[in-house]
């Protein structure tokens, strides 16, 4: 076994002993781990800057790719999760298959455990690190933008029992940001994903305020300020072309719940 805590101290350079495919395969193990100091200090971030780096060939990024969507299944949260961060670099570094997308929606939508820091697991952040890989693909040529809006309030509103308590909301709002950077998008499109929230915001349970409808008025919030001031895309301060309509789409649908919104 690769003493991997003396990779990453070694500025994670690949090791020479052993071959490529072998490393691989030790990596992509641990990325199941329960273990946060194995799963995220060690595998994820050695994988990630290597792939960055070019380290991988594209053969090797597509396998890898296709592995990562097989574990949108997997019955470990953290093996769910980590599966969206590598498949986030893999297809950031230029390697793109249609077929990753439609699991990547099903587990986004589903997915029931939405914890984003655990005493045990450590980062969890499956609605932070799925809206990562919803940005990414959102600005990706071959991926229709409407379709990841629609993908990111869908997720928004599903039921949970979890009110989002560690930036997930901003995460999910500068994905979705950065999709409606897309000049594709047309006017129907920049406004019409909203309308699943207007519906469900203007019939709120008897009960209170849901913890789904309270994550999908943060993320609004956030996804406001950024369609104000500006998105910050592959570096560079982007403005989302129809800004104006989609802050006055906003505004209608926040001032369902908080009225006192001009």
């Amino acid at each position: 076994m690769t003493d991997w805590a003396q990779v990453r101290d070694n500025g994670y350079k690949v090791p020479t002993d052993r071959p490529l495919e072998v490393l691989m395969a030790e990596l992509v193990a641990m990325l199941r781990s329960p273990d946060p100091v194995i799963r995220d200090r060690q595998a994820y971030f050695t994988l990630a800057t290597w792939i960055e780096r070019g380290v991988l060939s594209t053969g090797q990024l597509r396998a890898l790719g296709d592995e990562m969507v097989a574990r949108f299944a997997d019955s470990e949260v953290q093996a769910r999760t980590f599966a969206s961060l590598v498949l986030d670099a893999i297809v950031t570094a230029g390697v793109f298959e249609p077929s990753w997308v439609p699991p990547f929606e099903r587990w986004y939508v589903a997915e029931a455990d939405l914890r984003g820091y655990d005493e045990k697991l450590g980062w969890l952040h499956a609605v932070a690190h799925g809206a990562d890989l919803l940005g990414t693909l959102g600005l990706h040529s071959a991926v229709e933008p409407v379709q990841m809006l629609r993908l990111g309030i869908g997720r928004l509103l599903t039921p949970t029992a979890y009110v989002l308590a560690d930036l997930e909301d901003d995460r999910l709002g500068y994905a979705l940001a950065a999709t409606l950077t897309r000049t594709d998008l047309n006017d129907e499109d920049v406004t019409g994903w909203l309308d699943p929230a207007l519906r469900a915001l203007s019939n709120p349970p008897v009960e209170g305020i849901r913890p789904e409808v309270t994550n999908t008025i943060r993320t609004l919030r956030a996804l406001y300020v950024l369609a104000d001031h500006g998105v910050r895309v592959r570096d560079r301060i982007t403005v989302i072309p129809r800004r104006d309509q989609v802050k006055t789409k906003l505004v209608d649908v926040l001032r369902v719940v908080t009225p006192y919104y001009l």
